[in-house]
């Protein structure tokens, strides 16, 4: 069992995963910075309401729900441009030339065809002399 876990975590895909987890989360704290230290309060600037933690409706802080999809939208974003620029590197794969086999079966009624056709253009034929 031991064996069989150590080939798992050792395939390439498992290791891949796990970087992207640790760059995934090291990268979501840089853009959560970001978006809470830079963008946010000079977006709170632009409009006049300063701080959008302290947009608040009662007990509701949207505007930290506001803060969150900003910050949302900018990682996945980012992630897609990422995975875009990367997949023009892949190789890229040629189709393989499909060859249709033909089944043994399909065969043989082709071959029936071909023969009740030739019997009826041979009947054909004799029936007009």
């Amino acid at each position: 069992m031991w064996n069989e876990f150590k080939q798992f975590a050792m395939k390439g895909n498992v290791i891949d995963l796990a970087v992207g987890v640790i760059i995934g989360g090291a990268f979501g704290k840089i853009v959560s910075s970001l978006v809470a230290d830079v963008i946010i309060p000079l977006f709170g600037l632009f409009i006049g309401v300063g701080a959008f933690s302290k947009l608040t409706y009662g007990s509701i802080k949207y505007g930290l729900f506001i803060q969150t999809v900003v910050d949302f939208l900018i990682i996945s974003f980012s992630i897609f441009l990422f995975v875009k620029f990367l997949n023009r590197f892949k190789k890229k794969e040629e189709p393989a030339a499909v060859v249709a086999k033909v089944d043994r079966t399909e065969e043989l009624l082709a071959e029936i065809r071909d023969l009740l056709k030739e019997d009826k253009d041979f009947l054909r034929k004799n029936e007009t002399s």
